[in-house]
Protein backbone atom coordinates (compact mmCIF):
# COMPACT_ATOMS: atom_id res chain seq x y z
CA UNK A 1 0.00 0.00 0.00
CA UNK A 2 0.86 3.44 -0.66
CA UNK A 3 0.50 5.78 2.40
CA UNK A 4 -0.59 9.34 1.72
CA UNK A 5 -0.67 12.72 3.92
CA UNK A 6 -3.00 15.16 2.16
CA UNK A 7 -5.17 18.30 2.62
CA UNK A 8 -8.86 18.69 1.70
CA UNK A 9 -10.77 21.49 0.09
CA UNK A 10 -12.18 22.26 3.07
CA UNK A 11 -8.90 22.47 4.53
CA UNK A 12 -9.04 19.76 6.78
CA UNK A 13 -5.84 17.40 6.71
CA UNK A 14 -5.88 13.68 6.73
CA UNK A 15 -3.97 10.42 6.02
CA UNK A 16 -4.93 7.55 4.30
CA UNK A 17 -3.53 5.35 1.18
CA UNK A 18 -3.75 5.69 -2.98
CA UNK A 19 -6.41 3.95 -4.41
CA UNK A 20 -6.14 4.09 -8.12
CA UNK A 21 -6.34 8.07 -8.62
CA UNK A 22 -8.11 8.56 -5.61
CA UNK A 23 -6.86 9.68 -1.84
CA UNK A 24 -8.51 7.63 0.49
CA UNK A 25 -9.37 9.56 4.03
CA UNK A 26 -8.82 6.44 5.94
CA UNK A 27 -11.14 7.75 9.34
CA UNK A 28 -13.97 8.64 7.25
CA UNK A 29 -13.68 5.26 4.77
CA UNK A 30 -13.80 3.06 8.10
CA UNK A 31 -15.95 5.44 9.74
CA UNK A 32 -13.72 5.71 12.36
CA UNK A 33 -11.88 2.72 13.30
CA UNK A 34 -8.82 3.75 11.44
CA UNK A 35 -7.22 7.66 13.12
CA UNK A 36 -7.15 10.65 11.39
CA UNK A 37 -3.11 10.75 11.02
CA UNK A 38 -0.68 8.47 9.96
CA UNK A 39 1.14 8.72 13.21
CA UNK A 40 -1.39 7.41 15.18
CA UNK A 41 -1.92 4.78 12.52
CA UNK A 42 1.76 3.55 12.91
CA UNK A 43 1.92 3.63 16.52
CA UNK A 44 -1.04 0.36 16.38
CA UNK A 45 -0.17 -0.55 12.91
CA UNK A 46 -0.53 -4.10 13.39
CA UNK A 47 -4.04 -3.92 14.61
CA UNK A 48 -4.90 -1.71 11.64
CA UNK A 49 -3.79 -3.24 8.76
CA UNK A 50 -5.52 -6.21 10.11
CA UNK A 51 -8.99 -4.10 9.69
CA UNK A 52 -8.07 -3.52 6.41
CA UNK A 53 -7.60 -6.46 5.45
CA UNK A 54 -11.10 -7.64 7.09
CA UNK A 55 -13.49 -4.59 5.37
CA UNK A 56 -12.10 -4.81 1.77
CA UNK A 57 -15.48 -2.51 1.20
CA UNK A 58 -13.18 0.51 2.56
CA UNK A 59 -10.92 0.24 -0.34
CA UNK A 60 -14.33 -0.50 -2.93
CA UNK A 61 -17.00 1.50 -2.19
CA UNK A 62 -15.70 5.15 -3.00
CA UNK A 63 -16.27 6.18 0.79
CA UNK A 64 -14.07 8.78 2.16
CA UNK A 65 -12.17 9.03 -1.52
CA UNK A 66 -11.53 12.13 -2.74
CA UNK A 67 -9.76 12.21 -6.42
CA UNK A 68 -6.21 13.73 -6.53
CA UNK A 69 -7.02 16.83 -8.39
CA UNK A 70 -8.82 17.59 -5.56
CA UNK A 71 -6.51 17.29 -2.76
CA UNK A 72 -2.95 18.74 -2.19
CA UNK A 73 -0.46 15.95 -1.08
CA UNK A 74 1.43 16.89 2.16
CA UNK A 75 4.66 14.82 3.62
CA UNK A 76 3.09 11.71 4.56
CA UNK A 77 4.22 11.71 8.31
CA UNK A 78 4.36 15.86 8.49
CA UNK A 79 5.97 15.38 12.22
CA UNK A 80 7.82 11.91 12.69
CA UNK A 81 8.89 11.24 16.10
CA UNK A 82 12.79 11.65 14.84
CA UNK A 83 14.73 12.36 11.66
CA UNK A 84 17.90 10.20 12.07
CA UNK A 85 19.89 10.57 8.88
CA UNK A 86 23.36 7.97 8.03
CA UNK A 87 26.46 8.87 5.84
CA UNK A 88 25.88 4.99 3.97
CA UNK A 89 27.05 5.08 0.89
CA UNK A 90 30.70 5.28 0.03
CA UNK A 91 30.83 6.69 -3.20
CA UNK A 92 29.05 9.74 -1.61
CA UNK A 93 31.11 9.79 1.10
CA UNK A 94 34.65 9.14 -0.63
CA UNK A 95 33.50 12.08 -3.19
CA UNK A 96 32.61 14.48 -1.14
CA UNK A 97 35.32 14.54 1.04
CA UNK A 98 38.04 14.29 -1.76
CA UNK A 99 36.56 17.13 -2.78
CA UNK A 100 36.89 18.98 0.31
CA UNK A 101 40.67 17.65 0.19
CA UNK A 102 40.16 14.98 2.84
CA UNK A 103 41.04 11.37 2.90
CA UNK A 104 38.46 8.65 3.89
CA UNK A 105 38.57 8.09 7.68
CA UNK A 106 39.33 4.28 8.70
CA UNK A 107 36.08 4.86 11.30
CA UNK A 108 34.06 4.97 8.95
CA UNK A 109 34.12 1.22 8.08
CA UNK A 110 33.43 0.64 11.04
CA UNK A 111 30.51 1.95 12.15
CA UNK A 112 27.43 3.41 10.54
CA UNK A 113 26.95 7.18 11.71
CA UNK A 114 24.26 9.34 11.88
CA UNK A 115 23.53 12.99 13.17
CA UNK A 116 19.80 13.87 14.52
CA UNK A 117 17.83 16.61 11.91
CA UNK A 118 14.53 18.77 12.61
CA UNK A 119 11.64 16.05 12.72
CA UNK A 120 9.45 19.40 12.22
CA UNK A 121 10.65 20.44 9.42
CA UNK A 122 9.39 18.52 7.26
CA UNK A 123 8.11 19.38 3.55
CA UNK A 124 6.11 17.22 1.12
CA UNK A 125 6.15 17.35 -2.77
CA UNK A 126 5.16 20.12 -4.15
CA UNK A 127 5.92 22.53 -1.33
CA UNK A 128 8.50 25.08 -2.09
CA UNK A 129 11.32 25.35 -0.27
CA UNK A 130 12.34 28.87 1.42
CA UNK A 131 16.53 29.57 0.48
CA UNK A 132 18.20 30.16 3.91
CA UNK A 133 18.85 33.62 4.90
CA UNK A 134 22.55 34.18 4.32
CA UNK A 135 23.31 30.98 2.31
CA UNK A 136 24.34 31.48 -1.79
CA UNK A 137 25.19 27.51 -2.29
CA UNK A 138 22.24 25.42 -1.61
CA UNK A 139 22.58 21.46 -2.68
CA UNK A 140 19.85 18.49 -2.67
CA UNK A 141 20.56 15.52 -1.81
CA UNK A 142 18.74 12.40 -3.25
CA UNK A 143 18.27 10.01 -0.66
CA UNK A 144 15.71 6.76 0.79
CA UNK A 145 14.18 6.62 3.97
CA UNK A 146 12.78 4.08 6.35
CA UNK A 147 9.63 4.57 8.45
CA UNK A 148 10.11 2.88 12.06
CA UNK A 149 7.05 0.86 12.71
CA UNK A 150 7.66 -1.44 15.63
CA UNK A 151 9.03 -0.48 19.11
CA UNK A 152 12.33 -2.08 19.82
CA UNK A 153 15.71 -1.36 21.58
CA UNK A 154 19.06 -3.16 20.99
CA UNK A 155 17.49 -4.61 17.84
CA UNK A 156 20.23 -6.99 15.81
CA UNK A 157 20.50 -6.71 12.18
CA UNK A 158 19.34 -9.72 11.33
CA UNK A 159 16.16 -9.01 13.38
CA UNK A 160 16.05 -5.37 11.85
CA UNK A 161 13.53 -5.58 8.41
CA UNK A 162 10.70 -6.55 11.37
CA UNK A 163 10.70 -3.12 12.34
CA UNK A 164 10.49 -1.31 8.98
CA UNK A 165 7.09 -0.21 8.19
CA UNK A 166 7.84 0.86 4.60
CA UNK A 167 10.04 3.43 2.97
CA UNK A 168 9.93 6.49 0.59
CA UNK A 169 12.38 9.18 -0.79
CA UNK A 170 14.33 11.95 1.04
CA UNK A 171 15.55 15.23 -0.10
CA UNK A 172 18.18 16.15 2.69
CA UNK A 173 18.36 19.82 2.05
CA UNK A 174 21.59 21.15 2.51
CA UNK A 175 23.15 24.96 3.24
CA UNK A 176 26.87 24.09 2.06
CA UNK A 177 28.10 27.28 2.85
CA UNK A 178 26.73 27.45 6.42
CA UNK A 179 27.45 23.81 6.97
CA UNK A 180 31.25 23.92 6.11
CA UNK A 181 31.90 27.21 8.25
CA UNK A 182 29.29 25.56 11.36
CA UNK A 183 31.51 21.79 10.84
CA UNK A 184 34.78 23.35 11.18
CA UNK A 185 33.93 23.92 15.18
CA UNK A 186 33.69 20.58 14.99
CA UNK A 187 30.22 20.07 15.54
CA UNK A 188 27.15 19.23 13.18
CA UNK A 189 25.84 19.66 10.84
CA UNK A 190 22.93 21.89 12.43
CA UNK A 191 21.64 25.07 11.03
CA UNK A 192 23.20 24.22 7.65
CA UNK A 193 20.72 21.29 7.28
CA UNK A 194 17.26 22.23 9.90
CA UNK A 195 15.55 24.52 7.75
CA UNK A 196 14.19 21.98 5.67
CA UNK A 197 13.35 17.71 4.87
CA UNK A 198 11.59 17.08 2.18
CA UNK A 199 10.30 13.00 1.97
CA UNK A 200 7.16 11.94 0.16
CA UNK A 201 5.04 11.91 -2.40
CA UNK A 202 4.08 8.58 -0.03
CA UNK A 203 4.79 5.93 2.03
CA UNK A 204 5.62 2.24 0.63
CA UNK A 205 4.95 -0.51 2.69
CA UNK A 206 7.40 -3.02 2.04
CA UNK A 207 5.08 -5.90 0.23
CA UNK A 208 5.59 -3.98 -2.63
CA UNK A 209 8.99 -4.05 -2.91
CA UNK A 210 9.66 -7.42 -2.66
CA UNK A 211 10.58 -7.76 -6.47
CA UNK A 212 13.77 -5.45 -5.53
CA UNK A 213 14.95 -7.33 -3.19
CA UNK A 214 18.57 -8.29 -2.77
CA UNK A 215 21.21 -9.46 0.12
CA UNK A 216 21.63 -5.84 1.04
CA UNK A 217 18.30 -4.40 0.80
CA UNK A 218 17.10 -3.89 -2.64
CA UNK A 219 17.37 -3.26 -6.74
CA UNK A 220 15.98 0.66 -6.15
CA UNK A 221 17.51 3.61 -9.60
CA UNK A 222 17.70 6.62 -7.92
CA UNK A 223 17.81 9.62 -9.85
CA UNK A 224 17.63 13.44 -9.29
CA UNK A 225 16.61 16.27 -12.06
CA UNK A 226 16.92 19.88 -11.78
CA UNK A 227 15.08 22.28 -14.04
CA UNK A 228 14.61 19.03 -15.92
CA UNK A 229 18.23 17.90 -16.49
CA UNK A 230 19.67 14.70 -14.88
CA UNK A 231 22.57 15.55 -12.85
CA UNK A 232 22.38 12.27 -10.37
CA UNK A 233 21.63 8.34 -11.47
CA UNK A 234 22.83 5.52 -8.25
CA UNK A 235 20.98 2.74 -7.04
CA UNK A 236 20.29 1.67 -3.42
CA UNK A 237 22.13 -2.19 -3.68
CA UNK A 238 25.51 0.13 -3.79
CA UNK A 239 24.62 1.31 -0.29
CA UNK A 240 27.70 -0.34 2.24
CA UNK A 241 25.43 -0.29 5.27
CA UNK A 242 21.85 -1.68 4.92
CA UNK A 243 18.98 -0.27 6.92
CA UNK A 244 19.19 -3.46 9.10
CA UNK A 245 22.57 -1.98 9.99
CA UNK A 246 21.73 1.57 10.63
CA UNK A 247 18.90 -0.03 12.54
CA UNK A 248 20.79 -2.24 14.88
CA UNK A 249 23.18 1.25 15.18
CA UNK A 250 20.72 3.21 16.12
CA UNK A 251 19.00 1.26 18.32
CA UNK A 252 22.08 0.84 20.70
CA UNK A 253 21.09 1.57 24.04
CA UNK A 254 17.84 3.46 22.64
CA UNK A 255 14.22 2.47 22.24
CA UNK A 256 12.80 3.28 18.98
CA UNK A 257 9.62 4.24 18.19
CA UNK A 258 6.75 3.72 15.33
CA UNK A 259 6.77 6.57 13.56
CA UNK A 260 10.40 7.31 13.23
CA UNK A 261 12.28 8.42 10.15
CA UNK A 262 15.98 7.08 8.96
CA UNK A 263 17.49 8.73 6.05
CA UNK A 264 20.66 6.23 4.20
CA UNK A 265 22.62 9.53 3.27
CA UNK A 266 23.07 10.57 -0.30
CA UNK A 267 23.43 8.06 -3.05
CA UNK A 268 26.57 8.13 -5.36
CA UNK A 269 26.10 10.96 -7.51
CA UNK A 270 23.58 12.31 -5.46
CA UNK A 271 24.14 16.02 -4.34
CA UNK A 272 25.82 19.13 -6.69
CA UNK A 273 28.95 19.32 -3.34
CA UNK A 274 29.75 15.76 -4.89
CA UNK A 275 29.37 15.91 -8.55
CA UNK A 276 31.29 19.80 -8.72
CA UNK A 277 29.79 23.10 -9.69
CA UNK A 278 31.60 22.45 -12.69
CA UNK A 279 28.76 20.32 -13.66
CA UNK A 280 26.08 21.91 -11.84
CA UNK A 281 25.94 26.00 -10.12
CA UNK A 282 24.27 25.94 -6.74
CA UNK A 283 20.21 26.17 -6.39
CA UNK A 284 18.67 29.14 -6.31
CA UNK A 285 14.49 30.78 -6.21
CA UNK A 286 13.28 29.28 -9.56
CA UNK A 287 14.90 25.86 -9.49
CA UNK A 288 12.97 22.86 -9.63
CA UNK A 289 14.57 19.69 -7.95
CA UNK A 290 12.91 16.35 -9.32
CA UNK A 291 14.16 13.51 -7.19
CA UNK A 292 12.69 9.79 -8.66
CA UNK A 293 13.09 5.96 -7.09
CA UNK A 294 12.11 2.79 -8.49
CA UNK A 295 8.99 1.93 -6.83
CA UNK A 296 8.76 5.07 -4.54
CA UNK A 297 7.56 7.62 -6.93
CA UNK A 298 8.63 11.16 -7.44
CA UNK A 299 9.28 14.01 -5.41
CA UNK A 300 9.47 17.18 -6.10
CA UNK A 301 9.92 20.39 -4.86
CA UNK A 302 10.69 24.25 -6.18
CA UNK A 303 12.81 26.76 -4.85
CA UNK A 304 11.58 29.96 -3.56
CA UNK A 305 13.19 33.32 -1.80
Amino acid sequence: MKFITFQKQDGSVRSGWLEGTAAVDMHEASKGILPKTLLAFLENHPFFMEQIESHPEWKESGSGAYPLEEVTLKAPLPCPKSFRDFYAFEEHVKTARENRGLEMVKEWYELPVFYFSNHLSIKGTGEPITLPAGCSKLDYELEIACIIGKEGQNISAKEADGYIFGYCILNDWSARDIQRKEMKVGLGPAKGKDFATSIGPYIVTKDELESYRMDNGYDLDMTAKVNGILLSEGNLKDIYYSFSEMIERASENTTLYPGELIGSGTVGTGCILELGEDVHRWLKPGDTVELEITGLGKLLNTISD
